[in-house]
């Protein structure tokens, strides 16, 4: 079985809506489990996100990943990462990633490459995160235009390095991880 594969018998029983915020919905979901017992279990609800690893050869000869370094008040601090966002309502996740990297990091893509999906955090949430790896990069507007809950500044770190920072755990955030690893095995190829 893979781990997309739907379970027969089992699913939602019942559930009890508890909060619905601008972000996630929070329920209580009594849960009929594979081996037929029933249990309760708290659920948030996300509507998804994409983020996308914005990669560039600068004057240097190098490639560099454009990331950002965003405070994150859940973390307590300052975190490296991917740009990315929400998606907005029904939004392709495509879309989305487009859409934020000009957003984040004042830039367009000529190429968007697919690097999958992830589950954040499967125990107790839905969202699904679309990771993509962006090229051939041109300047938008004046930069970045950032929501009144975004504080970040973009960084250029050599590609070879923001890889070995994944591998290494100089990066934790997941989906940077993700990224990062998946497009590192993408470009070995």
């Amino acid at each position: 079985m893979t781990d997309t594969q739907p379970t027969q018998d089992a699913g939602l029983v019942s559930s009890r809506h508890i909060y619905r915020g601008r972000v996630v919905d929070l329920s209580v979901d009594q849960v009929k489990l594979p081996n037929g017992n029933i249990t309760e279990l708290e659920m948030i609800r996300h509507p998804g996100a994409a983020v996308t690893l914005p990669i560039e050869t600068g004057e240097d000869g190098l490639t560099h990943a454009l990331l950002v370094r965003q405070y994150r008040y859940a973390a307590d601090g300052w975190l490296l990462e991917v740009p990315g966002g929400k998606l907005d309502g029904p939004e392709d996740p495509e879309a989305c990633a487009r859409r934020e990297i000009v957003e984040e990091i004042g830039m367009e893509a000529g190429e968007l490459v697919s690097l999958g999906s992830i589950l954040t955090t499967p125990g107790f949430t839905d969202e699904r995160i679309w990771l993509y790896l962006a090229r051939d990069l041109t300047p938008v507007g004046e930069g970045p235009a950032l929501e009144e809950d975004e504080v970040l500044d973009v960084e250029r770190v050599p590609l070879d390095e923001a890889f070995s920072m994944a591998a290494d755990g100089r990066i934790t955030d997941a989906k940077t991880v993700a990224s990062l690893l998946r497009a590192a095995a993408l470009l070995a190829d």
